[in-house]
């Protein structure tokens, strides 16, 4: 039996954890922000509910256990059984306090000066990469966040949150470095190409069709299989910007040789070497121009492959005589979630060829109103041409974008009206919260 100091002690853990969990309000009466740096409306609600669905739920259990401590059936269980019980209940307190700061990060940025607005412009950024032609799936809402290091990084909608839920919102880390510059799309459209993927399930069918590649355990198919999540993503990215994704990936993976020439058995990044020769193949084979076989030479030359291990080098030698077969397996590539469409036809890429970029950023040159009634991705595609065309001055890329960013943050209904993020109709309100608590 638990005896009265037991079910005391437990009894005031139960109630402390209650009292803090009261104290979690709704992010939209405790996060200052200007009305141009706030998320799209419906991925806020999205987020308001998922929180009050999982502090519900745990104020729930708080009770439940609170009721049993003080019944007859929990004054007859052990002191340790009891315990058990509590930990139980306090592992899902901690599971929704982790939930609410990984939410938090993502919007007490958007009250920083400039870096606030400029967040929402990547959100309008986001939506319009991950579009598509034709309605495969409905588009989730999207929130970006900055933080430290040189990649960028997603958390896909639906995926598992620390606790079991389902994540309502695709959130993307976006590396500070990056900031300001076109190099920022390549980084936040790859992550985009993640989500796409995940949604039309391309990883698992290309896996499959892969797998009929592999003859030996030192194929190269074996190698572009073990890659295939983080190939995807550079092929969307590349579909959706252009010329501006290579040069940005470049910028990425720029690193030590030991690096940029590393191929483990685990990771599922290509080699950055080949990461970026495939990329080239990709803009290649989507938009023919000889500025793809001048980035090629441009990477050899910084990165030769010379004094590289033997063993090593075989297996360069053989992905690079399988790229153009592997482009062409993604480019015709016919999952069943495209009902029968190829990868190549979902994408813009009659609109992306280089000589259209190139003639429309004549056209747009100081004229911004033409800027900002075209869509996020097809500036950026444009800037990033005009970038690899070496036309368009860092200081007058990073003027141009910060101006975009302010003018998408500030206009996203317009341009986000077909996002298919709704939230349901019962709209979180502090009144229901304050309730249920």
């Amino acid at each position: 039996m638990t005896t009265p100091l037991v079910r005391q002690v437990l009894s005031n853990e139960t109630q402390a954890l209650m009292a803090r969990l009261r104290g979690i309000k709704p992010f939209s009466l405790h996060v200052p922000m200007v009305a141009a740096a706030a998320l799209q409306t419906s991925a806020q609600q999205l987020i308001e509910q998922h929180m009050h669905r999982v502090l519900s739920s745990v104020a729930q259990m708080l009770g439940t256990y609170e009721d049993w401590l003080n019944s007859e059936a929990g004054r007859r269980t052990k002191d340790a059984t009891a315990q058990r019980h509590l930990t139980l209940v306090r592992l899902r307190f901690h599971a929704a306090l982790t939930q609410f700061d990984l939410f938090s990060d993502v919007l007490t940025q958007r009250s920083e000066h400039e870096f606030g607005v400029w967040l929402a412009g990547l959100d309008a950024l986001a939506v319009d990469a991950l579009k598509i032609e034709g309605k495969y799936f409905e588009l989730p809402g999207v929130a970006c966040y900055l933080d430290r290091g040189i990649g960028a990084a997603i958390r896909r909608v639906r995926t598992r949150l620390p606790g079991g839920r389902e994540n309502p919102v695709a959130i993307i880390r976006v590396p500070r470095e990056r900031m300001i510059g076109s190099g920022i799309a390549s980084s936040l459209v790859h992550e985009v190409g993640h989500q796409g993927a995940a949604l039309l399930n391309l990883v698992e069918s290309l896996r499959k069709e892969l797998q009929r590649k592999i003859h030996s355990d030192g194929s190269p198919w074996r190698l572009w299989q073990q890659w295939i999540s983080e190939i995807i993503a550079d092929f969307w990215s590349v579909a959706q910007i252009g010329v501006g994704s290579t040069l940005g990936l470049m910028g990425v993976v720029s690193l030590p040789r030991a690096f940029v020439f590393r191929i483990s058995e685990e990771d599922p990044h290509p080699s950055p070497w080949i990461r970026v020769m495939l990329s080239a193949s990709i803009g290649q084979a989507l938009y023919p121009d000889s500025q793809w076989r001048r980035l090629r030479e441009v990477w050899m030359r910084l990165y030769p492959r010379t004094g590289i291990d033997p063993e090593k080098e075989q297996l360069f030698q053989g992905l690079e005589a399988t790229i153009q077969e592997f482009v062409e397996l993604l480019t015709q590539h016919r999952p069943r979630t495209l009902e029968g469409i190829s990868l190549l036809e979902i994408f813009p890429v009659s609109d992306r060829q280089p000589d259209r970029l190139r003639n429309l950023y004549g056209q747009w040159s100081g004229r911004f109103n033409a800027w900002r009634t075209s869509s996020p991705a097809l500036a950026f595609a444009v800037i990033g041409q005009a970038r690899a065309d070496d036309r368009l001055s860092v200081s007058d890329e990073s003027n141009l974008i910060n101006r975009l960013l302010n003018h998408w943050a500030f206009n996203r209904n317009d341009l986000n009206n077909q996002c298919g993020c709704r939230p349901k109709a019962n709209a979180y309100s502090t009144a229901v919260i304050s309730t249920a608590l």
